[in-house]
């Protein structure tokens, strides 16, 4: 079986590129650390297949808690980044969000229509 985690972000935000790979990795750590808690063997199986991370996009916040929502209804581990506002954002910004890792076919029924960042 194939597994993924997918990572999806504000476009809105426009970010500078390294506080977005900050924020993607934030959301990363986070949804594999709840992954872990739910099913280690999933999380296993994912590294064991070389840890495969897709980064998507939507335009707002909005999304991405109707994309939380989604998963959590469909067993998906995710965590949602609040920056801690110490740089280019406000406190308590929602930046991103993280699923997985989790089988392709089922994360891809969530995330399946986003594009790539």
């Amino acid at each position: 079986m194939d597994f993924k985690q997918c990572i999806v972000v504000r476009e809105d935000l426009k970010l500078s590129a390294g506080k977005l790979a900050v924020q993607v990795a934030h959301a990363a750590v986070m949804a594999m650390e709840r992954a872990e808690k739910s099913d280690r063997s999933v999380v296993s199986n994912w590294k064991s297949e070389g840890q495969k991370k897709v980064v998507l996009k939507v335009a707002g916040v909005q999304d991405l808690f109707r994309l939380r929502e989604e998963a959590e209804r469909a067993g998906i581990p995710s965590a949602i980044v609040a920056d801690a506002g110490l740089t280019e954002i406000p406190s308590g910004t929602i930046t991103a969000l993280g699923l997985g890792p989790s089988p392709n076919r089922q994360i891809d029924k969530i995330t399946g229509k986003l594009s790539l960042l």
